[in-house]
């Protein structure tokens, strides 16, 4: 019987593995790959808060999974895992409802013979009270397109007169990659949307609030990225708060544990990661206090050989002899994707499998068309920080790398064609 790999979770990590198994061990048929996920299509989640901003329009960047299996040798499987019955080497899948709350697909379960867990990370609120009822996370699509749409009706009553006070207040909580990213882009945003007319709400008016716990922006990076970071955010007029943890919040406002209140007509939590709660039933599985699964340097998690785990819902050790586990990084996931290609050809054949070293190549940041700043780390040339428009280019490379894994070069140069001929056919911002 053909060996069955099961991937769960079609994020960067996951989609990536799904493909280069495809090409390999499924075109020739040396085993199944089937891909897990709970939605049709993919979209690179460092670029949610584009989509939020609207200065990415995520239905032409998304990715379908039945297509990309097709072309690339492996089948999707459209569900949410529910649960594992390890004996059994079986996943349970919730059945899918469709728009109207009809099954759409009955609970099932899915065999396997190597499982591979790719669920990814959600945002952790720390059990803040008011923040999962009023803040708006930015794990999903779904939620960046919430987002944007309740940013755009925003301006349209203001454009039509239908408000008293022609301002609009944001909070983002947690001045990480994605809340500084995302203060930059609202702050374009601002500008193209006076610039298409709906300037009922000028630039000026648009107040953006990031509020930080920690003593600095990017706490994860070193102190030289984050300081000229923060200096642009307030060139830009983004109010930053660091050292300032909130303590709760309303519909209308952030409070602060110092007793502040931070009005806000829209907020944003883009603090801290915990993995999927499911992952805390797997029969048995060890995790965190995060739920991230834990993993021996080879990936396999700690209790069962025949099931491995990474990327973000996944602790694994950073190889160095300290007790820190690798971060829960893109580039991480794609060094642990690559390796599992090679782990799982070699699992087939019996042979030992090798330990994940992770290798940290730097941080690039984008504050929009504003700037870009971030360090490149490699054994020839050490750390070396970068500003501006070569920064950007950089950081938009890292997409171009993203799209290469899964598509090819060919088709990646095609997409890169496109998009260049669509920026002189379209809005430069999603006005819808």
């Amino acid at each position: 019987m053909t060996h069955r790999i099961v991937i769960v979770g079609g994020g960067a990590g996951g989609l990536e593995l799904a493909t280069r198994l495809g090409r390999t061990l499924g075109k020739r048929s040396q085993a199944q790959v089937v891909l897990v996920d709970a939605n049709l299509t993919h979209i690179w989640k460092p670029l949610l808060h584009e989509v939020a901003s609207g200065s990415l329009n995520s239905s032409e960047d998304e990715l379908n999974y039945v297509a990309q299996g097709k072309w690339n040798h492996f089948e999707f499987q459209l569900g949410r895992m529910s649960g594992l019955d390890r004996a059994r080497r079986s996943i349970r899948l919730a059945a899918t409802l469709d728009e109207d709350g009809g099954e759409l697909l009955p609970e099932r379960e899915l065999g396997y013979d190597s499982l591979v867990l790719a669920v990814g990370s959600t945002t952790n609120d720390f059990g803040t009270p008011g923040a999962g009822e009023h803040c708006i996370f930015l794990d999903t699509r779904e939620q960046a397109e919430r987002f944007h749409r309740q940013l755009l009706n925003h301006y349209l009553r203001a454009h039509a007169g239908r408000l008293d006070d022609n301002h609009i207040s944001v909070a983002i909580v947690g001045a990480g990659a994605t809340g500084v990213e995302l203060a930059a882009e609202l702050h374009h945003a601002a500008h193209e949307l006076a610039a298409y007319g709906l300037d009922g709400i000028q630039p000026q008016n648009m107040r953006i609030t990031l509020v930080e716990a920690g003593p600095r922006v990017l706490p994860a990076l070193p102190e030289r990225i984050s300081q000229p970071v923060h200096q642009t955010l307030e060139r830009l007029g983004v109010t930053v708060l660091t050292g300032t943890a909130v303590s709760e919040v309303s519909a209308d406002a952030l409070r602060t544990a110092q007793g502040m209140e931070i009005p806000a007509s829209l907020k944003v939590w883009a603090a801290g990661i915990r993995a999927p709660a499911v992952l805390r039933e797997l029969d048995g599985l060890e995790c965190n206090r995060i739920n991230q699964l834990l993993v021996r340097p080879t990936l396999q998690t700690t209790l069962d050989d025949n099931i491995f785990a990474f990327g973000d819902c996944a602790a694994c050790p950073i190889g160095d002899g300290s007790e820190r586990n690798v971060p829960p990084r893109a580039q991480a996931a794609h060094q642990q994707a690559s390796l599992l290609a090679k782990s799982l050809k070699l699992r087939l054949s019996g042979q030992p499998l090798p330990s994940f070293a992770y290798r940290d190549y730097g941080s690039l940041i984008s504050l929009s068309r504003f700037s870009a700043v971030g360090n490149l780390m490699g054994n020839l040339m050490g750390s070396v920080k970068l500003e501006g428009w070569l920064a950007r280019m950089f950081y938009i490379s890292l997409y171009r790398m993203h799209q290469m894994a899964l598509y090819g070069t060919v088709r990646t140069a095609l997409l890169m064609l496109s998009d260049r001929i669509g920026r002189s056919t379209e809005p430069r911002l999603k006005l819808h």
